[in-house]
C-alpha cells in the first residue's frame, strides 16, 4: 500500500474567509461541496488543506486525511490491529471510498481512496 497524499482537516464555520486567507499564501480552491472545501497549491497539487463545517455522513470531523492506493487493505490492517474504527468503510457519493479510525493520540484519521 502506498500513500498518495496527507492533508490536515480543519473544522471551520468560516469556509469563504479561510479560502480568502489561504489564497494570500497561494492556495486555490479545488473542491467545494458547501460543507467541505479543499484548497491546493497550483504548483504542487498534493499540498492541500481541507476545511469542514461538518461531515455529511460521518459522526465527527476528522483531524487529518490520508489518501492511499488501496483503502480496502488499509481498512483490513486497521481492523486486524484492533484500532477503533469511528466510521465504517463505505463508498461516498462524491467519489471516494473511506473510513475513519482513531490514532493512539485520540485523533481521527479519514483514510480514503478515489473510485
Amino acid at each position: 500500500m502506498s500513500i498518495r497524499r496527507v492533508m490536515p482537516d480543519i473544522r471551520s464555520e468560516a469556509l469563504e474567509e479561510s479560502r480568502d486567507f489561504y489564497g494570500l499564501l497561494g492556495f486555490e480552491e479545488v473542491m467545494n461541496l458547501g460543507w467541505v472545501m479543499t484548497l491546493a497549491s497550483p504548483d504542487n497539487p498534493t499540498a492541500q488543506v481541507t476545511f469542514m463545517a461538518h461531515d455529511r455522513t460521518a459522526p465527527v470531523v476528522p483531524d487529518m486525511s490520508v489518501e492511499v492506493d488501496d483503502v480496502d487493505a488499509a481498512y483490513a490492517a486497521m481492523r486486524a490491529s484492533g484500532a477503533e474504527v469511528v466510521h465504517p468503510l463505505q463508498d461516498e457519493e462524491w467519489g471516494v471510498r473511506r473510513f475513519f479510525v482513531r490514532d493512539p493520540n485520540g485523533r481521527v484519521v479519514n483514510v480514503l481512496g478515489h473510485r
